[in-house]
């Protein structure tokens, strides 16, 4: 099979990318820096230099491919409004772009890479849906461009295009540059910094299964139909306060929303002492008392999904670093 993959550079679209290589697949790779792309290069792909907004480039590179899997997308939260064009530009602007470039060109099986963030705040309830619910309002501003773009598969999938979606929780797993795999980093440096939103619902896989149940989506999904992949019902103190169990230290201290809620008038500085992101308006509303929640029963009993459990998967990411 010839897979185009957007996004092949991130963290999810290079175990993507890895594991269609390893069982053989051609793989065409649309790079944004080629200065990231010496993985994918070890690994043999074909390199395609543009940008999302580089309409004709994508025309041209998808021409031929058997499967396309869009899994390129802008990942940041806690941002300034400066940035919302920027956000809309590659997550909504990037899914047009691609998925109508390789409807054009007659492409077999399209995935669509969403997010489980695109179904809000389960308020303490595992949603069992994967239909995607009718929102005016939303948490962050990549929560309204992850939601859109879904749309957007959801409107192509409507005019007939043979489209699966995939919605991930909150993936880790070794090398993970989200704010999680910074404070599992922490921990295994034996560093104790207070953490925030303990009690943050998430849905955690690793991001080994997360790939593997992008190209199940494909192998075995079905056209029209949108899957959860996640790997473990959870929260992110549970998380952190499993892997510093594992790893014989005592869990990370937790700082009250209280005390973050004080910065938000100096979100700017307070996100450069803290390391954390400058708009701390967004980044409470997004994470306090919220929970990402959603069953992946689906893609287990429709794909054959089988994500390890998150001990397991801690113990793994926890022995590769």
């Amino acid at each position: 099979m010839k897979a185009f993959v957007t996004g092949a550079t991130g963290f999810l679209g290079g175990a993507l990318a890895r594991q269609l290589r390893v069982r053989g697949d051609e793989v065409v790779a649309l790079v944004r820096s080629p200065g990231k792309a010496g993985g994918l290069r070890d690994l043999d792909c074909e390199i395609v230099e543009a940008d999302l907004k580089d309409v004709e480039v994508i025309r041209r590179a998808v021409k031929g491919a058997d499967a396309v899997f869009h899994s390129a997308a802008m990942y940041e939260i806690g941002v300034p409004r400066s940035w919302r064009p920027r956000m809309f530009d590659a997550n909504v602007g990037g899914a047009e772009h691609v998925l109508d470039a390789a409807i054009a060109a007659r492409v077999p099986r399209i995935v669509h890479v969403s997010t489980i963030n695109v179904y809000g705040n389960s308020r303490g309830i595992v949603r069992t849906d994967e239909s995607l619910p009718d929102r005016a309002e939303f948490l962050s501003v990549y929560d309204e461009t992850k939601y859109l773009a879904h749309r957007v598969a959801l409107q192509r999938i409507e005019d007939g295009a043979q489209v699966s979606i995939v919605c991930p929780g909150a993936i880790y797993g070794p090398a993970d540059p989200s704010e999680l795999g910074k404070q599992i980093r922490l921990i295994q440096r034996g560093k104790r910094q207070p953490v925030g939103f303990a009690d943050m619902g998430l849905n955690a896989l690793h991001v080994e299964d997360a790939a593997a149940g992008v190209v199940l989506a494909h192998d075995r999904g079905s056209p029209g139909q949108a899957y959860v992949l996640g790997g473990e019902i959870t929260t992110l103190g549970e998380i952190l306060g499993t892997a510093a169990r594992i790893l014989g230290r005592k869990p990370p201290r937790t700082l009250p929303t209280w005390a973050i809620r004080l910065g938000i008038p100096f979100g700017p500085l307070v996100g450069k002492l803290m390391g954390v992101p400058p708009n701390l308006r967004e980044l409470v509303r997004l994470s306090s008392g919220v929970t990402y929640w959603a069953s992946d029963q689906k893609a287990r009993e429709e794909l054959g999904y089988a994500p390890r459990d998150l001990e397991t998967g801690l113990r793994d990411t926890l022995a590769a670093a």
